[in-house]
């Protein structure tokens, strides 16, 4: 089986006056469609290191990373900017969408991005992430759990394959934060491979699979305790 993400040897090291910081250290790791991971660690761990160097925002200092069999750490810049358009899109904790955008103008972005190969209409979107009745509303006018649908829109509208969401529920309360991963679980039920990076355990319990993070190296990787839980019992 082609694995749609694979990490081979993967190490991101940072240069800090005369100190080396390693922030990942030979990291091997595959995911498959359709999986839904969380990535969890404590502050500092490598965890958003991880998320950059698998959506080409970052490259590694060693290894080699192929997404959807393209090698991204020997791409051109050119074929890296069609990899971000075409292959994967973010969600980040800060939101990160257009403020000068209604609800429905940002998605639109993301269906721009698509192109032709995604038949699918703003509303669509909307409908989907339960913002359908504020497809005209700007950010400012919009709550945070709001404005983190719309970026989940935007990112689901572009159809790429490999979604990755970096402490999506970070700023959100209990009850948004669950809407925000239900959310998320149905991607990956649909086929899409989602990442999630978070440091709140209790979010690894809805995982297909638990990776953890600590001084830049996976020290474990596998199911959750008990195997994957429902929704509705989670609790933080």
């Amino acid at each position: 089986m082609r694995h749609l993400i694979d990490l081979f040897g993967v190490s991101r090291h940072y240069e800090v006056g005369s100190t080396t910081v390693v922030a990942l250290d030979e990291v091997n790791l595959d995911i498959d469609a359709g999986e839904f991971v969380v990535v969890l660690g404590p502050s500092g761990s490598g965890k958003t290191t991880l998320l950059n160097m698998i959506g080409a925002l970052d490259s590694p200092t060693l290894g080699t990373i192929k997404v959807a069999e393209v090698d991204i750490t020997k791409a051109s810049d050119s074929d890296l900017f069609d990899f971000r358009r075409n292959t994967v899109s973010f969600i980040f904790q800060s939101f990160n969408i257009f403020p000068g955008l209604t609800a429905a103008e940002n998605v639109q972005f993301g269906i721009d991005t698509a192109g032709a190969r995604r038949a699918i209409t703003v509303q669509q979107v909307l409908d989907a992430v339960a913002l359908g009745d504020r497809a005209d509303h700007f950010p400012h006018e919009l709550s945070g759990g709001e404005q983190q649908r719309v970026a989940i829109a935007r990112a689901l509208a572009t159809g790429n394959p490999v979604l990755l969401a970096d402490e999506p529920t970070g700023e959100l309360d209990f009850e948004t934060g669950v809407q925000i991963l239900e959310l998320l679980r149905s991607q990956a039920d649909e086929g899409r491979a989602v990442l999630v990076v978070t440091h709140n355990r209790e979010i690894s319990r809805i995982a297909d699979r638990v990776v953890e993070l600590s001084s830049g190296r996976i020290v474990s990787d596998g199911p959750p305790p008990g195997g994957r839980a429902d929704l509705a019992t989670l609790h933080w």
